[in-house]
């Protein structure tokens, strides 16, 4: 067996961690119960080829906030509130997750969105640079998700990871970057943001006080559990 550790392959595309028919199959498994408005949002993205975490990973997202009771979330980069939508299902009527996005328009199409599937009420949603938001909003969150631009992803996690609640949880999308973190040679989409991943991921590895897992899922989903 070949050893996808180091690679010397140049085309990031050759290193999908899970086989497209797998997904297809989980994708299937699913069903179609949730809200319209999903669909909706999906074919946005792929109109726009804007970047959503799709409903295999949202349901996941989804998941992880309820087995850990969540209530209170806070979104680094959070476009036009696909991610957002999973976890407000999963947070209920008194949880609230807060959004952060650079771009006006994303707010305004998550409220046009997250309100036709009556979630709108559970959302706070700010606009401007992630981490000025974060350092302005007090207290502590049982799950901080970052999905910013990934040269910012080791700083993200440094501020982060001290405001998550024993139990808590830090997850972050991307994290195998289309399989470039395991690559030798490779095209970064931009300088610099391949390394940062890798080094968002060591740090949070090394770190003894999160118990940590990569779902490779889609894009690889990091997940980091703050022990008790």
């Amino acid at each position: 067996m070949t050893d996808i550790q180091s690679p010397t392959l140049p085309n990031p595309t050759l290193l999908i961690p899970v086989n497209p028919a797998i997904e297809s199959y989980m994708r299937g498994l699913l069903g179609k119960t949730d809200h319209p408005i999903l669909t909706v949002m999906e074919n946005l993205a792929r109109e726009r080829n804007f970047p959503i975490v799709d409903r295999l990973v949202g349901a996941f997202l989804e998941t992880q906030a309820r087995s850990i009771n969540a209530k209170r979330i806070f979104e680094f980069g959070s476009g036009y509130g696909y991610s957002a939508y999973w976890f407000a299902k999963a947070v209920g009527e008194q949880g609230q997750v807060i959004c952060t996005d650079g771009d006006p328009l994303n707010k305004e199409q998550a409220e046009q969105f997250l309100s036709e599937a009556n979630l709108w009420d559970r959302v706070d949603f700010h606009t401007g640079i992630a981490q000025t938001l974060f350092a302005q909003t007090d207290g502590v969150f049982d799950i901080c998700y970052n999905d910013v631009d990934k040269g910012d992803y080791p700083e993200i996690w440094q501020i982060a990871k001290d405001r998550i609640r024993p139990g808590g949880l830090y997850i972050a999308d991307n994290v195998l970057w289309h399989g470039r973190v395991a690559m030798v040679e490779f095209e970064d989409v931009v300088p610099g943001w391949t390394e940062a991943i890798r080094d968002h991921n060591e740090q949070i590895f090394a770190d003894p006080d999160f118990d940590s897992y990569i779902n490779p899922t889609r894009d690889g989903v990091i997940v980091a559990r703050k022990k008790l």
